[in-house]
């Protein structure tokens, strides 16, 4: 099983609209922390997420969080 290249060591903190968004979980995206296709070829998938209002959340960018696509604090123990 491949392992996802770790983006970032920090959350990305973005202000989202009511709507699909699709969260990059391999880390090869230029476009962090939203998927770009950059997973082609392999076995990741974005994670497909729905939001019913606007919200303002943290996305994981270490790609190692429980609870993808948002971070649960895992960066800080890498």
């Amino acid at each position: 099983m491949e392992k996802p290249l770790i983006a970032a060591k920090m959350p990305a903190q973005v202000s989202l609209e009511p709507g699909m968004h699709f969260w990059c979980s391999c880390g090869k995206s230029s476009k962090q922390p939203y998927c770009d296709g950059s997973h082609y070829g392999s076995e990741f998938v974005p994670v497909i997420f729905k939001l019913a209002d606007k919200q303002d959340v943290w996305l994981c960018q270490c790609k190692q969080s429980k609870n993808p696509p948002y971070c649960d604090g895992t960066h800080k123990t890498l």
